[in-house]
């Protein structure tokens, strides 16, 4: 991936998370966070990870985020009053400006000493996920499929009362 490409698509993407608690309105930060999760498979596509690019678009722009407006449109909740103002703010702003400030300056300094890692040929291929999933990974796969059937019925026996 190319540095210019790298850092206009970082840019967009924190802009877009930005955006999610940024904005009053519900609705609004909802369609942020779907073009954050639509920006962040980008960065897995350029990565060659097609799948999980795939399936951060299938699972989290499209279901998650279908599930938030459906509450957010149940509680029919309307913007919040911004709170302005005030030493209180103004001290956690600062706080947090300096540790996210230390956090960057440590994980730079970090990672200017790490050797690059390699990936083993075949990562991150279906057939590879399918055989590990299926093989090694067998019972837990299968009770993770009985607890999301019994969270199913449930969900309908509830909704039937």
């Amino acid at each position: 991936m190319s540095p210019p490409f790298f850092l206009v698509l970082a840019v967009l993407t924190v802009t877009a998370a930005t955006s999610v608690v940024a904005v009053a309105n519900p609705v609004h930060s909802a369609l942020g966070l779907v073009a954050t999760l639509f920006l962040l498979s980008i960065f897995f596509v350029a990565l060659d990870a097609q799948l999980v690019a795939v399936l951060q678009v299938i699972v989290y722009a499209g279901a998650i985020v279908v599930l938030f407006l459906f509450v957010i449109m149940l509680l029919n909740l309307q913007g919040e009053r911004r709170v302005t103002g005030g030493m209180g703010l103004v001290a956690a702003a600062t706080a947090g400006a300096l540790a996210f400030t230390t956090f960057l300056v440590t994980l730079l300094a970090r990672a200017a000493t790490a050797p690059a890692a390699t990936l083993p040929p075949g990562f991150g291929e279906t057939r590879a996920l399918a055989e590990r999933l299926f093989t090694a990974h067998l019972l837990a796969f299968e009770l993770t499929s009985l607890l999301l059937l019994v969270a199913v019925v449930g969900a309908v026996a509830l909704s039937r009362r």
